[in-house]
């Protein structure tokens, strides 16, 4: 009798297990054309929407037994999917600036590449001067406003470009970009 009780629970778990796998299966079904819509619009990029659209699916199966029903399974996945794509953008802007430290330019090598006309020893170290001054300028910048900044003047990227790079809207970055540029000045002024 107990082999009989042992052998029927574990057909119960199966069928649960197989049960809980149809349902899973027919909530992607379901779902997964509106997540990938939502990521496409938000990366406009196919293959990084197709990417965390999969990486959604992936981490929502991995959380199926948690979800409690609290909310639908859209909102639910939509949260998910809202979530990858910040920690998508957060990832790279942390990679701008690893990559930046890692490939710091030397206040003397960006002054022999900078617009100068003649480069006679006085205006070489007029131009270093210069160089380090809008650095420290720079420096004293909010992060936000740094990275829009450093985005916009040294990466040389459109304000469409550093708005999904950042994660913020157009217009917010414009108001930072502004803002950079009036610190950036005042400071400028204030040190020549």
């Amino acid at each position: 009798m107990e082999a009989m009780t042992t052998a029927t629970a574990e057909q119960f778990a199966g069928q649960e297990m197989e049960a809980a796998a149809q349902e899973f299966t027919s909530v992607v079904e379901a779902h997964r054309p509106r997540i990938f819509r939502f990521l496409l619009a938000s990366t406009r990029d196919v293959d990084l929407a197709e990417t965390l659209t999969q990486e959604c699916f992936l981490k929502a199966h991995r959380n199926w037994d948690r979800f409690r029903g609290d909310s639908s399974a859209m909102t639910w996945l939509m949260r998910i999917a809202i979530n990858l794509e910040k920690d998508h953008w957060r990832n790279r802007r942390m990679q701008f600036w690893r990559h930046t430290r890692t490939n710091s330019i030397d206040l003397d090598e960006a002054s022999e590449w900078l617009p100068s006309g003649e480069r006679s020893a006085e205006q070489q170290m007029m131009a270093r001067e210069q160089v380090a001054h809008v650095w420290r300028a720079v420096e004293g910048l909010s992060a936000r406003q740094r990275t829009v900044f450093l985005l916009r003047y040294v990466e040389d990227q459109e304000l469409s470009e550093i708005a999904k790079a950042t994660g913020l809207s157009e217009g917010t970055v414009k108001a930072h970009l502004s803002r950079a540029l009036v610190k950036v000045r005042a400071e400028l002024r204030r040190e020549l």
